[in-house]
């Protein structure tokens, strides 16, 4: 149970980036004030190093796509990894806009040993697809729009977004640091990954 749990998780955040490609019709009704989660959680406590958002940094923090952003964040290299066994690089790169809930390096460290090594095999490049795109969700949706409901993923399923006075949460996982900038689109951090209910 666990180690299916671990899976849903690492099939969530690759979904984020790889759900980006996908299309842009769908709403995102769900959760606000993401930005007042990330002290409690101690997961990502500290600003992302972002192009334009850091004080050494000469690059406009919209000028890099969502992949660009995140591995120049040095928070994500797992699931840069993912997403390019899943082959949603370019898809993530594409004009968008998306939101893209993206776990930390930390949230796939958590999952079940020898989980993130199976799916990064060539046999379950499609449930490794299914579990990224389940990270994505079409349009981009900055955190004071976000309320609590169901928001459709590039996936195709849901994810429960509930907002509430201590924070955001996206399934089980919770969002640490909100509103990262990128030329087509927005990242919100979280601390878990999130698995599709199928």
């Amino acid at each position: 149970m666990k180690g299916q749990k671990s899976l849903t998780v690492m099939k969530k955040a690759i979904a984020i980036l790889g759900l980006v490609g996908v299309s842009a019709s769908l709403g995102l009704p769900a959760v606000a004030n993401l930005s007042q989660k990330s002290s409690s959680q101690g997961v990502v406590n500290q600003p992302l190093q972002i192009a334009g958002s850091h004080p050494h940094s000469h690059s406009d923090s919209h000028s890099k796509d969502i992949v660009a952003t995140a591995v120049e964040a040095g928070k994500f290299n797992t699931l840069a990894a993912a997403l390019e066994a899943a082959g949603l690089v370019k898809t993530l790169q594409e004009e968008g806009p998306f939101t893209v809930f993206a776990p930390t390096d930390d949230a796939f460290a958590a999952l079940p040993e020898g989980t993130l090594q199976e799916l990064l095999l060539p046999e379950n490049k499609d449930q490794l697809i299914k579990i990224l795109t389940y990270h994505v969700v079409a349009g981009k949706v900055m955190s004071g729009d976000l309320e609590s409901g169901k928001v459709k993923t590039v996936e195709g399923s849901e994810v429960k977004v509930k907002v509430s006075k201590t924070g955001v949460n996206v399934n089980n996982a919770t969002v640490v640091k909100a509103d990262v900038p990128a030329s087509n689109g927005i990242i919100h951090v979280i601390d878990t990954v999130i698995l599709p209910s199928n």
